[in-house]
């Protein structure tokens, strides 16, 4: 070997051996691990699983820089402990439903869903050009978070009964599984609504201490075989039309990560909340036939009057949450001008296409 080729090859080894030295390091410093709470139990369709697919893409996304850690509720913290655990800074992110923590503020239910609420498509038009993300920052920086939507659930089935609910009346004295403004609605109406994480609702439902239940619907219903102890499935559900699911993150993690890496992880949550809304959509059929056909179970719809009674009744909620302080009002009121706006162009576009081809089809 002629010495000008043995110095190129020590050079080239020397090079080598520096560039290892320094980019392992550098891979390591740059690479953002993440300890993601939720508040759904492990590998449940639609929720769970959503909420674990989010996480397997945003480590996708970023190219295996981010790294997620996913506990399901109760393999760190409790469901509803959830905001804590991100706000106190033990981990990053959460997934859940934000009108869980409506106890500690009654905006955060505007962000999953209300009584008479915006549907999927409503809801994001309100997020994203309605000043809903503005509101929705100005309420969880107040505890520390800054949240992004990442799934949606849909029109959600008005619940599991017992007996026939033929009136509003039947609804006095009536223990039922409900969160949210949904479940202040129902207590206007008499009944007693109780606040369930989702892995608790078939044991107590079952055993006699709640009388009812609403989850979500008919796909996620199915697996949670409610048909067991209640054969009534009430719809459509006026708590919930739209229901949308957020990833939640500790604020100083959040502003302290590049304009990048909040780009990827919006990515990511948009990612989710398009696909979860469309698996929703193409399984609910499906399942509802086969609650009705194999589980015997009797589809029933709520009245006029007591739909008349569910809205006269979210009206007294919604005056007491204006009145709860300046941020709830301010929420409220910004929900409502979209409600108008985008349910009004929504009335002659969605909502009178479908009623008519569905009348020409005999659906």
């Amino acid at each position: 070997m002629k010495r000008r080729d043995v110095l190129k090859t020590g050079v080239a080894a020397a090079l080598g051996t520096a560039g290892a030295a320094v980019s392992a390091p550098a891979i390591a410093k740059s690479r953002i691990e993440i300890n993601m709470v939720s508040t759904w139990p492990r590998d449940f369709p639609g929720l769970g699983t959503g909420a674990q697919r989010f996480a397997k893409n945003l480590e996708d996304i970023s190219g295996g820089r981010m790294k997620v850690n996913y506990f399901a509720a109760g393999e760190r913290v409790k469901a509803f402990d959830s905001l804590d655990e991100v706000s106190s800074g033990n981990a990053q992110m959460y997934h859940g439903a934000d009108y869980y923590w409506k106890g500690k503020h009654p905006a955060w239910a505007y962000f999953t869903a209300v009584p008479f609420g915006l549907s999927y498509t409503e809801f994001n038009a309100w997020m994203r050009f309605g000043g809903g993300e503005a509101l929705h920052d100005e309420v969880a920086g107040g505890f520390g978070v800054k949240c992004l939507p990442c799934g949606n659930t849909g029109v959600q089935m008005g619940g599991w009964f017992r007996k026939e609910m033929n009136s509003a009346d039947d609804f006095k004295g009536l223990k039922m599984r409900i969160p949210g403004l949904g479940g202040d609605v129902l207590a206007k109406l008499g009944a007693s609504p109780v606040s369930l994480p989702g892995g608790q609702i078939y044991e107590n439902l079952v055993s006699g201490a709640i009388d009812a239940t609403e989850w979500v619907g008919p796909w996620n219903d199915s697996f949670m075989k409610f048909y067991e102890a209640a054969k009534y499935y009430y719809y459509p559900g006026m708590h919930e039309p739209g229901a949308s699911l957020s990833v939640g993150m500790n604020k100083k993690w959040w502003d302290g990560l590049s304009r990048t890496d909040q780009l990827i992880i919006r990515a990511a949550a948009e990612t989710e909340n398009s696909i979860m809304m469309s698996e929703y959509n193409a399984k609910n059929g499906a399942h509802l036939a086969k609650l009705i056909n194999e589980q015997g179970v009797k589809l029933r719809k709520f009245s006029d009057d007591t739909y008349d009674s569910f809205g006269d009744a979210a009206e007294e909620v919604f005056a007491e949450v204006r009145a709860h302080s300046a941020l709830a009002k301010k929420v409220h009121d910004s929900f409502l001008t979209a409600r108008q706006d985008v349910g009004a162009w929504a009335k002659i576009s969605d909502v009178a296409y479908i009623e008519q081809r569905n009348r020409v089809l005999g659906l």
